[in-house]
């Protein structure tokens, strides 16, 4: 599913879901991520909370799957849902995993589900064909890696300790923990969690990662031009794929 893949979050319906796919469909990433606003967002920083906020004012969940019909009348490219557990649940576990899998979305993220309590997320997703993606932290213990990677499509590694947000420089535990999580995972690995430039993009792609996760630096620009944010959005994800040019 990824293969050195400039990965772009969204949060669904910031401003409006017409803008959302407005964004989607000009930002030229390898994959994109849709969040689902929610209303307590643990993982998640103050651009992101901001957003879901904004967001919540008008938005429907049925929103989240109409954005995916419409964008896939146009691109093929994949998606992949964000969601926190709680909207799923209230919504009906079978029923949102056959929407979202029929509306385009070709697989979950569901931030506060552990993997050792997923079972019947993991079954119904199954059977309808969509796959599941699953955290990684750098404290996570080898065994749990290696159960991670038997599950996960793809493993989402946090690049340190905290919440989403800008930052200014990579750490070093984010190296730390990626060389060890590739020393035990077979799968992919893409990192995300903090991750805002050009030059932050270059040394994780270099350090060995298959993915790159960009989303609170795209949400700013989002809150600067709101529903002209369109050509920003180009701009910024064209200067982010520009990391192999000298």
């Amino acid at each position: 599913m990824i293969e050195k893949s400039l990965i772009i979050f969204l949060p669904a319906c910031y401003p409006d879901r017409e803008s959302t796919l407005r964004f989607m469909l000009k930002a030229e990433a390898d994959l994109l991520e849709i969040g689902i606003p929610f209303s307590d967002p643990i993982a998640d920083g103050v651009e992101i909370q901001k957003a879901y906020y904004e967001a919540l004012k008008s938005f429907k969940l049925c929103d989240i799957f109409w954005i995916a019909r419409e964008y896939k009348k146009e691109m093929e490219k994949r998606l992949i849902l964000m969601s926190y557990y709680n909207p799923i649940y209230r919504y009906g576990i079978k029923r949102f995993v056959e929407e979202a899998y029929e509306s385009g979305y070709d697989a979950l993220l569901i931030v506060d589900l552990p993997f050792d309590e997923a079972g019947e997320i993991l079954e119904v997703s199954k059977d309808v064909g969509i796959k599941n993606v699953f955290l990684a932290a750098p404290n996570t213990n080898n065994e749990r890696l290696k159960a991670i990677d038997e599950l996960s499509e793809f493993i989402y590694l946090v690049s340190t300790y905290g919440v989403t947000g800008v930052r200014k420089e990579v750490s070093k535990l984010t190296f730390e923990a990626l060389k060890r999580t590739k020393s035990i995972c077979k799968k992919p690995i893409a990192v995300g969690f903090g991750i805002s430039s050009r030059e932050h993009v270059r040394m994780i792609f270099n350090a060995g990662a298959d993915g790159v996760v960009v989303g609170s630096a795209v949400v700013k620009i989002v809150e600067k031009f709101g529903r002209s944010a369109d050509e920003e959005i180009k701009k910024f994800v064209e200067e982010l794929k520009s990391y192999q040019t000298p």
